[in-house]
């Protein structure tokens, strides 16, 4: 598929998706979770851009909802949808789904519908769904405890671009990549020709480096996996609660995550956690230790028997009178003492191994008081530290990023099937809501609704009449006021839609003919200028025109009768409706006008009448199941009746009128 042959995309929108593994792919099965991973493509986007690769893919023309109304329907059924999605993503996603008169298109979602049903969607699999959401990919990874050297320019730019979480340097001899030794824990090396260079430090000849970036820069992985942590931890845990097929190891990668903290930094890892303890308790340490050697000190001073008193010899000492000698000569002994005191206890302290020797040698044994580090020591202890704790990180993170890096894609796999679950079990939770089914879909005009039930009425589901209505053709229909005609027209407008999308319906069962568009004029407040009533016969005229076979249309018309004059309005009315029963269209006129109609058209014409069934209380209790082949009762004329029936000769009189 050429990218740019997709309806809204343009050169820019393409370059974005050129970034993606495999954009045809995505387009053509219309992946929304991986289109907005493009850059500057937001979910919003995705989706429209879904919609248009879909249309290309079946050829359709769109079009389908012709009139406001149609498309203000198709809306409310979409937000039905969309209110029983659990995550964003899938509110989006169901944006992808529209009507359409192409019959691949329809089947493909009614294939996807069928899967939906399928689906259970128990509290357990809604909570878990609730933490999942698409997965980001960081943009701000930056490490600085290492770099990338090379004597070759174009090595160096490909560098630059392949990895630029690290710094890339030049270099020309063994010297200069001494020099970046010393002021980086690691430096990878990516010309042979400084094989067996002999340079201290954390040096490595790395040639194939850049075919394998996450060895160089693990924090790739690991901050990828980090930020996305949740994400895909609530993946995981759909997957079990819905029992999907994972793919990949689910205890495996919830291990590997375990091992991961917020920031990308590993845990779990006994000595890096050693080492990294010694370095930020160092300074801590050390003033401690001091503090033990000269408590010693002060008391061993305290009790000595010397030659002067020991207070006086602690006033001499404090003032520092010839400390080194009075320590050498009197308490060298216990000097010594203190010193291995601080020792051990910087030692224990730490948990020092390898670097034992060296922290020794911050307490000096020359006898001084009070007892003081050598800060050069303690400043060389702190660098070993530091590089042996960077270099166990890196390690760690290496040997985590290599199983996690293996498991990447697997990783996208599951919330990507996640997120299309919610898209499913909102479809499966609407079709429960709403007792829906999916209805047939034939090639022959009309529909043929049974117990159908609008979830649009302002009232709750489960109290709103069920209505049975069968139309083959075009047809008048009748009724009282507030009988339900309009309720009828939307049911039968929001079944057709449903339909053409692929999706349930809300009835017991339902056979809707295939359109190409469909045509619902809402009533019109008040009666239309003179321009507007030609506009509306011009819109009319060019509908009626453009049916034919291979263009098939439903056309729901609300009162047209009250553009006009009642008189004109008829006549027209009859015209349109003859046109349409010749070009075999399918239709539904309401209209207060009927029998004006049928007496205004050359041909015969079907009436259909949502039948009042009398007055109670007052209140009009009326059969809202449109009856084939009758005119519907006036409400003057259910009153006049009621009238007539207390005997009065004048409203009996009336009665006969309505005869």
């Amino acid at each position: 598929m050429e990218l740019e042959s997709v309806p809204g995309v343009g050169a820019k929108t393409a370059e974005a998706l050129r970034e993606l593994d495999d954009p045809e792919r995505a387009l053509s099965e219309g992946d929304v979770a991986a289109l907005s991973r493009a850059p500057g493509i937001s979910e919003g986007r995705a989706a429209h851009i879904a919609r248009g690769a879909i249309r290309a893919e079946h050829d359709d023309p769109g079009g389908f909802a012709a009139t406001p109304r149609t498309r203000e329907l198709y809306e409310a059924a979409l937000s039905l949808l969309q209110e029983r999605t659990v995550t964003d993503y899938g509110a989006k996603r169901l944006e992808t789904l529209y009507p359409s008169g192409v019959r691949s298109r329809i089947d493909e979602v009614r294939a996807f519908t069928e899967r939906a049903l399928e689906r259970e969607p128990t509290p357990a699999v809604c909570e878990a769904l609730s933490g999942v959401e698409p997965l980001v990919e960081p943009g701000d990874v930056r490490v600085r405890d290492r770099c990338l050297a090379t004597g070759d320019a174009e090595t160096y730019a490909a560098a630059q671009s392949a990895i630029p979480e690290v710094s890339v340097e030049l270099v020309d001899d063994a010297r200069q990549l001494a020099e970046l030794a010393r002021s980086y824990a690691t430096v990878v090396v990516l010309d042979e020709a400084f094989a067996g260079v002999d340079v201290e430090g954390d040096v490595r000849v790395e040639p194939d480096a850049l075919e394998e970036p996450a060895s160089v820069v693990p924090e790739r992985v690991l901050t990828f996996f980090a930020r996305n942590r949740d994400a895909v931890r609530a993946a995981v845990a759909v997957h079990r609660e819905a029992d999907l097929e994972a793919p990949c190891d689910l205890d495996a990668l919830a291990s590997a995550l375990d091992q991961l903290d917020e920031d990308g930094s590993v845990r779990g890892d006994e000595e890096l956690d050693r080492l990294t303890t010694a370095v930020d308790d160092l300074d801590a340490a050390v003033s401690a230790a001091e503090s033990v050697a000269n408590d010693h000190l002060r008391a061993a001073i305290e009790e000595r028997d010397v030659t002067i008193e020991g207070t006086d010899l602690l006033s001499l000492v404090e003032r520092g009178a010839g400390v080194d000698s009075l320590l050498d000569r009197e308490l060298a002994d216990e000097y010594a003492a203190a010193v291995d005191r601080a020792r051990d206890h910087l030692v224990d302290a730490l948990q020092l191994r390898d670097t034992e020797a060296m922290a020794r040698r911050a307490f000096p044994d020359e006898p001084t008081y009070p007892v003081e580090h050598e800060e050069r020591v303690v400043s060389r202890l702190r660098e070993e530290l530091t590089a042996t704790r960077d270099r166990r990180a890196t390690q760690r993170k290496r040997a985590i990023a290599d199983e996690l890096a293996s498991v990447r894609g697997a990783a996208q796999a599951l919330v990507d099937a996640a997120l299309e679950l919610d898209v499913e079990l909102a479809v499966a939770r609407f079709a429960a809501d709403f007792e829906a089914t999916l209805p047939e879909l034939t090639d022959e005009p009309g529909f043929d609704i049974e117990g159908g039930r609008s979830p649009l009425l302002d009232v709750p589901f489960e109290d709103v009449e069920p209505v049975d209505y069968r139309v083959d053709g075009v047809t008048v229909l009748s009724g009282v006021n507030s009988g339900g005609k309009t309720s009828t027209l939307d049911l039968v407008a929001l079944v057709t839609i449903l339909a053409h999308m692929g999706l349930p319906v809300p009835a017991e069962s339902a056979r809707v003919g295939r359109i190409s568009e469909l045509h619902y004029h809402a009533k019109t407040q008040g009666t239309l200028d003179a321009g507007a009533f030609e506009t509306t016969l011009r819109d009319f005229g060019e509908l009626v025109t453009d049916v034919t076979a291979d263009r098939p249309v439903l056309v729901l018309v609300d009162e047209l009768e009250s553009i006009t004059e009642p008189g004109a309005a008829a006549t027209i009315i009859a015209g349109i409706l003859e046109s349409l029963t010749e070009r075999e269209a399918a239709g539904v006129f309401v209209s207060h006008l009927a029998e004006d109609i049928v007496e205004a058209a050359d041909a015969d014409l079907s009436v259909d009448g949502i039948q009042a069934e009398g007055l109670v209380d007052g209140e009009l209790r009326v059969n809202r199941s449109p009856v084939k082949g009758e005119l519907a009762r006036s409400t003057p004329e259910l009153i006049v009746e009621k009238l007539a029936e207390d005997g009065d000769g004048f409203y009996a009189g009336l009665l006969e009128k309505f005869e």
